[in-house]
């Protein structure tokens, strides 16, 4: 971000990253306290960045790499020294980043016989700053960790405050130089207090008011799409998903009728999805919208395919096609917005440059072309999935959008394993629809993060009407989850699971067997490809 998008906020905490897969959750904590916050990779956070951004705070992320190996990220070290000009900030460092300021301060780190991955247990050894009102000395309190190495030795200045089997020093203080560090991670939901800890660091030790809102993010992100567009004409990319109608809402009220929305319609919609996203912005918010069949191209360009990567990577190719026509039609556009969001992002590329390793190409970040002619506006690139649909409530979005269940940007492409046929697709919307229906009628679709069926390329034998049938086999996909890095399956009772899958045979015509996916994330992904 921008020197002036800190500027719209009198408080400040800077994430330092170090190539953690969660480093991003900090920040979701951070922000849910109040306090704005901004991630920013190591390699390009020093001394004189970070007197210009002027923090209350500074956190040191997780991260892959062995303090004790040649060449590994190292913070500024600055920070450390109380007669510079950034070493009186408060620092909070967090596994990979505990461990650096042990080692750029004096102490001594290791690789451990111990090591501890998951749930974990820490004493309490004594009280400070970092645990008021949250642990006590003497209590066992449980954390998350996830480190091969461990300290041997703390720095001059340095106390343990926690200990745990494989870590004595589980975490540290300093209190008069206001640093602190835990061996465990925080910020994810499996150290129960861990939001408790951080907003101790950000309200108690930098003296944060905590009055950040998504309000102010709204008109932070308002004020960058007008610093970045200027006079320049957006086109947006509408599928008619939570993520680009919060986008399209947004320019909508930062640019007005420079933006032009595009809907693509793939041919790889759920059923009726189209009318309803035209409806939406055309007659609701009268937002300039081209609604574009490209059906036949697409399909077309997918006839045979069958490896995901290259199905969305196609998909990516296609859409920049045909973006790209009609911003030359709409007169010249030079942005194209996206609903890129945080998730997306550290899965296909590794976040701002780290060591994060690349999981699957998502259509709209990995799969985008090299040659693409416009500059993109992805306003929501830095945010999850709950902080963007309270984004939407802020912008007046209806619930109806608001609350939707995430819907891919290849569609249904990569809910059809194997090859895709028209014939597939039409067999898969009619199961999808019976099933959000029944999910509905249970009164469970908001307690449910996301809900689709999956057409697999798999038939099997079954006996309708004293006839031997041989069609395909359905999925059902359903997981609870706070922000799509983690999710667990939903558990329906079985009374649910037979009558859905009763309906679905019974009226979708190539469907003879229903299964359900009980897969958590990870080991697997939401979706199936």
């Amino acid at each position: 971000m921008s020197q002036a998008s800190h500027d719209l906020h009198a408080e400040n905490i800077l994430i330092v990253d170090f190539g953690s897969q969660v480093t991003q959750l900090i920040a979701r904590r951070v922000r849910e306290s109040g306090v704005y916050c901004e991630i920013h990779p190591f390699n390009s956070v020093d001394a004189a960045f970070i007197e210009a951004f002027a923090p209350k705070g500074v956190i040191l992320s997780g991260g892959p790499a062995s303090v004790h190996e040649q060449t590994t990220p190292r913070a500024p070290q600055g920070l450390f020294d109380p007669s510079t000009g950034i070493g009186a900030l408060p620092v909070l460092g967090i596994c990979y980043g505990e461990q650096t300021m042990v080692a750029q301060t004096g102490g001594e780190v290791e690789p451990s016989n111990h090591r501890e991955f998951g749930r974990a247990f820490v004493q309490v050894t004594e009280d400070c700053a970092l645990f008021d009102g949250v642990w006590r000395k003497g209590e066992r309190h449980q954390v998350w960790m996830s480190h091969g190495d461990k300290i041997i030795r703390v720095p001059d200045g340095f106390r343990p405050v926690a200990v745990s089997d494989g870590s004595p020093f589980a975490a540290i203080a300093h209190e008069s130089g206001r640093m602190f560090g835990v061996q465990f991670h925080p910020e994810v939901v499996h150290t129960p207090d861990g939001a408790r800890l951080l907003a101790n660091f950000t309200h108690k030790v930098a003296g944060c008011a905590g009055d950040w809102t998504m309000a102010a993010f709204k008109d932070e992100a308002i004020q960058k799409v007008r610093d970045q567009v200027g006079d320049g004409r957006v086109i947006c990319g509408l599928s008619g998903g939570v993520d680009s109608s919060v986008v399209a809402v947004l320019l909508h009220e930062a640019i007005g009728d420079q933006l032009t929305c595009v809907f693509v319609d793939h041919g790889l919609m759920r059923e009726g999805e189209a009318d309803q996203v035209v409806s939406l912005f055309r007659d609701t918010y009268n937002i300039p919208l081209v609604h574009r069949d490209a059906s036949d191209l697409f399909l077309g360009a997918l006839a045979g395919v069958a490896d995901p990567e290259v199905k969305r990577k196609t998909i990516g190719k296609l859409f920049i096609d045909v973006f790209e026509e009609e911003a030359t039609a709409v007169g010249g556009a030079r942005f194209l917005a996206q609903g890129t969001l945080y998730p997306d992002v550290i899965e296909s590329v590794s976040f701002t440059g780290g060591p994060s390793v690349t999981i699957k190409s998502h259509h709209n970040v990995g799969g985008l072309p090299e040659r693409m002619n416009m500059a993109l506006v992805e306003p929501l690139r830095e945010l999850f999935k709950d902080e963007v649909r309270a984004l939407g409530r802020e912008l007046g979005l209806p619930d109806a959008f608001v609350g939707r269940h995430p819907f891919p940007g290849p569609g249904l492409a990569i809910r059809v394993p194997g090859a895709i046929t028209h014939d597939k697709l039409d067999i898969l919307r009619k199961a999808d629809v019976i099933y959000l229906d029944e999910i509905r009628n249970a009164g469970l679709y908001d307690t449910i993060w996301q809900a689709f069926a999956v057409l697999l390329p798999v038939q099997t034998v079954g006996v309708m009407g004293d006839a031997r049938t041989y069609d395909y086999v359905c999925a059902l996909r359903a997981v609870t989850s706070t922000d799509g890095m983690t999710a667990d399956y939903y558990p329906f009772d079985h009374e649910f699971l037979g009558r859905t899958a009763n309906r679905i045979i019974n009226e979708v015509k190539g469907i003879n067997r229903v299964v359900y996916d009980v897969t958590s994330k990870p080991p697997g992904t939401i979706e199936w490809e």
